[in-house]
């Protein structure tokens, strides 16, 4: 991708002059707004929206308008410079339909109040119903802070089709791809968090059509799966403590249950991904939000945020470890992918100890993982290397907090004492959110948000930053 996709991003006088341009030059390519009142939990009462449509808008490959939902004149600080105008013709000349929520300044608009709407705002949309609104895309749907823009899209990645084999028909690799919601023209840098989806993006065989389609691509919001299947509110709330965010495709670009070696059995990747596949995504997609960052305002400053097999992959970031397999793969090489701190929820970060408890949640990766890697105890090595604790060596890993419930998966809890054990001998800072909610779940409650928010500016955003 070439830098000057982001040079709209500048913070210069002819940027400001560019912008001013592309407001007056979109104004005829958007259909006459419609307004009306939306319920808000975080003021407890109703706020007034305006529904903007583009006359070209972006449409999902359902066919389905790409949406976003523009909270403004909030009492959190605005980063970006841009007046709300400007950003909002901004987003309708890029194809949104955009929905302006006006909080009129409420002092609850701040974090983690915020985070109440943002959770009805993705389960409204997610259930077909959201401002009047019936058809918004169910996986290209965006909250943004006021001040806020996306680069939608930014591939991170080139995927090897050999690795997990399937479809049979997909031969040419695709392109792993990540959103970046980032303040425009921004007084200061900001840090970033960057998630890995626990939804999956893959290729899709239509048999009907006789070839590959879009139908499974860029689903890393899907919001069946994700923020409206969890109330994941954490990533969209980010700008509310001054930092922007990130979301990736899965390292697994590939249906979460199938998955094969070549010649190998059907489905013997069910519940997992492997090495040096997963661990090069991961570090170019790091490499890439960095690079491409320096132009979006961004100040070099990467968390990680994970959940579940995005925890699994996330985790991949947080070593220090170097092992040039990894490393010299994809795009943006040289470019350090060291990331400042992260916080994971349940997942699985050493193979080698999944059958310390039989029948404790784990049965695919017991069944399945030798049909891989060999015997365990054949090829320990080998599956040593598979998970991120290999790439832990020294203190230099990240600062990292870990989450979860204790009546989640028992599999689960042992991954992370294991894990979090050796991060503390090593003198690596870490701290722990438990029982926080029940199940496999996401943390919801404005305490345990704050102290995600908390642990997270202490390492990106330090005093007198």
């Amino acid at each position: 991708m070439k830098n000057s996709d982001f040079r709209h991003t500048k913070r210069t006088a002819s940027y400001r002059l560019a912008t001013l341009l592309l407001v007056l030059l979109a104004l005829p390519f958007w259909a006459a707004a419609s307004t009306g009142k939306w319920t808000s939990q975080v003021t407890g009462g109703e706020i007034s929206y305006t529904v903007t449509n583009p006359k070209s808008p972006k449409l999902d490959f359902y066919g389905s308008p790409m949406t976003v939902v523009y909270l403004e004149n909030l009492v959190v600080p605005k980063i970006g410079q841009n007046s709300n105008p400007e950003n909002v013709a901004w987003l309708l000349a890029q194809g949104y339909r955009v929905v302006e929520l006006d909080y009129a300044h409420d002092s609850n608009t701040v974090s983690p109040l915020i985070n109440k709407d943002i959770i009805a705002i993705n389960d409204s949309i997610g259930s077909g119903s959201f401002c009047g609104l019936t058809d918004c895309s169910h996986y290209r749907s965006y909250v943004l802070f006021e001040g806020y823009r996306i680069a939608r899209d930014v591939p991170y990645f080139v995927d090897d089709p050999t690795v997990y084999n399937t479809p049979t028909e997909y031969t040419v690799g695709d392109s792993l791809r990540m959103d970046i919601v980032y303040p425009a023209n921004p007084k200061e840098p900001v840090s970033v968090i960057l998630s890995f989806s626990y939804s999956n993006s893959y290729a899709t065989w239509d048999s009907n059509k006789k070839k590959l389609t879009a139908a499974n691509q860029n689903l890393r919001l899907k919001l069946d799966y994700t923020l409206a299947g969890f109330n994941d509110s954490f990533l969209e709330g980010a700008p509310a403590n001054g930092m922007a965010w990130a979301i990736a495709d899965h390292p697994k670009y590939c249906s979460w249950g199938k998955g094969k070696p070549a010649d190998g059995p059907n489905d013997a990747y069910k519940s997992y991904e492997t090495n040096p596949d997963a661990a090069q995504k991961v570090k170019s997609a790091i490499r890439t939000l960095r690079f491409l960052g320096d132009e979006m305002g961004l100040s070099g400053k990467i968390g990680v945020f994970g959940f579940s097999r995005g925890s699994t992959a996330g985790s991949m970031a947080i070593g220090d470890r170097k092992v040039p397999e990894f490393e010299n793969a994809g795009f943006h090489q040289g470019i350090s992918d060291d990331v400042q701190v992260a916080a994971l929820g349940p997942g699985v970060f050493d193979y080698t100890q999944i059958y310390n408890a039989i029948d404790d949640g784990d049965k695919n990766l017991e069944a399945r993982c030798p049909w891989v890697w060999g015997p365990l105890d054949e090829n320990y090595e080998r599956w040593k290397s598979m998970g991120s604790e290999f790439l832990v060596e020294t203190a230099a890993t990240a600062p990292t907090l870990f989450f979860y419930n204790t009546d989640d998966e028992i599999y689960y809890q042992d991954q992370i004492a294991r894990f979090q054990n050796k991060l503390k001998k090593l003198g690596v800072p870490t701290e722990s959110l438990v029982d926080y909610g029940h199940g496999h779940s996401l943390p919801q409650d404005g305490g345990s948000l704050t102290k995600l928010y908390n642990f997270f500016s202490q390492y990106l955003n330090p005093p007198g930053h």
